[in-house]
């Protein structure tokens, strides 16, 4: 399924194609990042990818200097003694920096994003999709939140990041493209265009949005079957109410809401200072802009 397809079911782009910055922790070469990178240039944006020249799962916040490369990149994409950094020999815009996630979007946001935008930052980091979930206990140390943490909070850009339950690495190349990598860049498009739609501020300062797709099987495999849903990162068994919504004041847990099966996907609004679930104030912003879209556990 190409992504000319898939974007004929999303909602057309009403504000302006936004400058976005790519960027994730299971490498640049990774499928699920080219199928998103191709969903949102077809939707219009002006998109740039700096992401690790190989799968960086799990290594958090760690940023340190990229050093020369000596092997050959992820799935071959880069040749051996490649240096630093590098990039895709027939697409500048696709980037791969030889060191962890953080490092990565760092220098795409410093260094590499600028060039393609006329020296502006980036309006919108993109992080992800992961392949796996980020639910809870796996969200501190994920490379997908390192990147959206830090865009976030270091350098004032809001930040979406995205994980897909269904599992398995797969080449950028990979042929034909399995379902589950085109409805997870068709889903992850869709939100980002609600989000930039809905008007600068895009996000609340220090504020990133952790989302989890479901497995893409059975009737999840029709992007329109698919649910979303405000939830929190952490249990809020001691922390203060979150915004009211759906008759209450204490919003589900985004592993309760994966887990209640049905399609759905949850949304939490992320405090980037230190990767658990942002104020209520701060999810109300994000509930006002996105409410439309959100529909309740029951």
């Amino acid at each position: 399924m190409r992504a000319q397809y898939i974007l004929s079911a999303l909602p057309i782009l009403g504000a302006h194609g936004a400058r976005i910055l790519q960027s994730n922790d299971d490498g640049w070469a990774e499928l699920y990042i080219r199928s998103l990178n191709e969903a949102l240039n077809e939707a219009g944006h002006d998109v740039v990818l700096s992401a690790p020249a190989e799968n960086k799962s799990g290594s958090g916040s760690t940023d340190v200097e990229p050093s020369p490369r000596r092997q050959a990149c992820q799935y071959d994409s880069c040749p051996a003694n490649s240096g630093p950094i590098g990039t895709n020999a027939t697409n500048t815009r696709l980037n791969w920096v030889n060191s962890f996630p953080v490092t990565s979007v760092r220098y795409g946001i410093d260094t590499i994003a600028p060039q393609f935008f006329n020296g502006e930052a980036p309006e919108l980091v993109i992080s992800g999709p992961n392949v796996g979930s980020n639910l809870f206990l796996q969200v501190p140390f994920s490379g997908t939140i390192g990147v959206a943490a830090y865009a976030s909070h270091e350098a004032g850009i809001p930040t979406l990041a995205f994980s897909g339950a269904s599992s398995g690495t797969l080449a950028f190349n990979t042929s034909p493209v399995p379902a589950r990598s085109t409805v997870y860049a068709q889903l992850a498009t869709q939100l980002t265009n609600a989000v930039l739609d809905a008007g600068a501020p895009y996000l609340p300062e220090d504020v990133f949005l952790n989302v989890n797709f479901p497995e893409v099987e059975g009737d999840c495999t029709d992007p329109v079957n698919f649910k979303w849903v405000l939830s929190r990162i952490n249990p809020g068994l001691f922390s203060e109410q979150d915004v009211e919504w759906c008759g209450g004041t204490r919003l589900p847990t985004e592993t309760s809401v994966i887990n209640a099966g049905g399609c759905r996907i949850s949304v939490s609004v992320g405090d980037a200072t230190d990767k658990t679930t942002a104020p209520a104030a701060k999810q109300a912003v994000v509930l006002q802009k996105l409410s439309s879209m959100f529909t309740c556990m029951s």
